[in-house]
């Protein structure tokens, strides 16, 4: 189905400024799933070479804890842009 993008922009202008926060809050969220989709599918893309390279294999807690960690450090390094 084509998209009639000028069409779209004229019905957001047409909405109130809080829908349209609402709006690009939407969008952003769209845009963060499509970007966790695309990274998963290019760490699954490598999974067959890092095990034939062997590459020890991890549990879901070592990634769980990996992912809290990065987390945490961006968090930290938000914060600390926030103050400057």
């Amino acid at each position: 189905m084509p998209v009639d993008t000028q069409a779209l922009i004229e019905k957001i202008r047409a909405l109130p400024d809080d829908r349209i926060a609402e709006v690009e809050d939407f969008v952003d969220f769209i845009a963060t799933k499509a970007r966790r989709l695309d990274a998963l599918d290019r760490l699954l893309a490598i999974a067959p070479a890092l095990e034939a390279a062997g590459a020890p294999t991890i549990t879901e807690g070592e990634i769980a804890a990996e992912v809290k960690a990065v987390r945490a450090t961006r968090r930290s390094r938000s914060a600390g842009a926030d103050c400057s």
